[in-house]
């Protein structure tokens, strides 16, 4: 009978950073492309318009309006009898009615977003925690892919450092 040889943590950990690796690669993709996307939302970049409308309660306060329509910033310009004007839309206080346009990115990319904006009372969170924990597997697992006495084991040891202390730096900025 032949003796099966005995294989090291390196080599599972080898085989596990692989694999989880490649698994990583599509979710990868879709959190920096969202992540990228949310640096410039305070832009029009990859927007679209939207036609909005809502019927609102009549009487809503000036003061309020941006609050119930979740505009950040909104800045009334104008009231005229029943109608108040604010960028891009109108509010008549009578009748409630709103319209307004909205720059909104494609729904592909909403939904993209939305997974860096779960919490923990929806079920999405587990997505965005376990891909949490497998990045930070593959961070550490990237640690047994040479032998701790060679060249590359030690350069490895001064990238990372060099990344966490570009972090920190970017941190107290």
């Amino acid at each position: 009978m032949e003796m099966k040889e005995k294989k090291s943590i390196n080599y599972y950990m080898r085989s596990l950073h692989r694999d989880i690796g490649f698994f990583v690669i599509g979710l990868t993709i879709i959190y920096s492309i969202s992540g990228i996307v949310l640096i410039y939302r305070d832009t029009d970049f990859l927007k679209h318009e939207k036609l909005v409308e809502k019927q609102l309660s009549p009487n809503i306060k000036e003061s309020d309006l941006g609050m119930v329509l979740h505009l950040r910033n909104l800045e009334i310009s104008k009231t005229e009898g029943d109608v108040v004007y604010f960028q891009n839309g109108t509010y008549n206080s009578k009748t409630g009615v709103v319209k307004y346009t909205s720059q909104e990115l494609p729904s592909l990319l909403n939904r993209f977003i939305a997974l860096h904006f779960s919490s923990s009372r929806n079920l999405v969170h587990w997505f965005s925690v376990t891909f949490g924990i497998l990045l930070l597997f593959l961070a550490i697992s990237s640690f047994w892919m040479f032998k701790p006495q060679t060249k590359l084991f030690h350069r490895g040891i001064y990238l990372a450092s060099a990344g966490i202390i570009c972090s920190i730096i970017i941190l107290l900025l």
